[in-house]
């Protein structure tokens, strides 16, 4: 397609290859740092009423592309991206799906966060 490739990137760093010219310590600061975020989620996601649809799918498709992609770093040292996406002259760092679910799922926070926000204010005027 004319602004869509599959490609092979071994991602070492983090996001926007964030780290990934360092000699090797990222590698499990990195997956430290995931793994913490994801014993966060797993709280959160424990704590969250089960009538708060959008922010449990939220908070799962995060926790989704954080396993995902700790599992990459942990097995092979670097996270696989395949996925690119451009107009050229521009490109956009190529990305895997646990991005992609980790991009979706904040975008659903944002949103849960805002909708609960606007009931509150709705709820406190009356």
């Amino acid at each position: 397609m004319p602004f869509f490739d599959l490609i092979l990137v071994h991602n070492k760093g983090a996001a926007f290859s964030f780290l990934a010219s360092q000699s090797g310590w990222q590698r499990w600061f990195l997956s430290l740092l995931a793994f913490g975020i994801i014993v966060w989620l797993v709280m959160w996601l424990k704590r969250t009423p089960t009538s708060q649809t959008l922010l449990g799918l939220s908070l799962s498709l995060v926790l989704a592309g954080a396993l995902g992609n700790l599992a990459d770093r942990v097995m092979h040292g670097y996270v696989v991206d395949y996925l690119l996406v451009y107009s050229p002259p521009y490109y956009f760092p190529a990305f895997n799906l646990a991005d992609s679910l980790i991009f979706i799922g904040v975008i659903g926070l944002f949103v849960d966060f805002w909708q609960t926000e606007k009931a509150v204010k709705r709820d406190s005027k009356h």
